[in-house]
């Protein structure tokens, strides 16, 4: 059985941001039954339906602008 996301939760959608805050949780949970982050972006980008953008901005403000910082060599 496919799910899909309701209208508003979608891209452009009126609560999007709700599912983006959601996504920075899911990244920082420290539970190891959720899996490794390999399996966390791949859930994030392929059930939950965010962009590659979306995901690597949750991650960035997951890790308080590490992914930036790692990627412009600060």
């Amino acid at each position: 059985m496919s799910r899909t996301i309701k209208p508003e939760f979608q891209p452009g959608g009126a609560k999007r941001q709700y599912i983006l805050d959601k996504a920075v949780e899911y990244i920082l949970e420290k539970n190891p039954k959720l899996g490794t982050q390999n399996s966390r972006h791949a859930f994030l980008v392929e059930q939950v339906g965010l962009s590659q953008t979306e995901y690597l901005e949750a991650l960035n403000r997951a890790t308080n602008g590490g992914v930036v910082k790692a990627a412009t060599g600060e």
